[in-house]
């Protein structure tokens, strides 16, 4: 599963070929979460309130950028939330 970006110990990755509807990875230490790129919501997991803001936070930033990475499979990294 490639790594898209890291940032504050969350770890963002995105599994090729995966189920529908188009989503990432979300780990944060024992956390693990599946995080919709359309809707940016938790599809799956948790994790804690203060990650999850800057996952999402993350994640609308570059949503469109994550959808073409699902639909295109092609890997590239993405900037981390600063």
């Amino acid at each position: 599963m490639p790594e898209i970006t890291r940032f504050y110990g969350i770890v963002i990755k995105m599994f090729f070929g995966d189920h529908s509807p188009p989503h990432f990875h979300s780990i944060y230490g024992e956390y693990n979460a599946l995080i919709g790129i359309e809707s940016l919501q938790i599809i799956e997991g948790d994790l804690p309130n203060r990650a999850e803001k800057m996952v999402l936070e993350w994640a609308t930033l570059y949503q469109k950028d994550l959808i073409n990475i699902w639909n295109s499979q092609e890997f590239i990294k993405l900037p981390p939330l600063k």
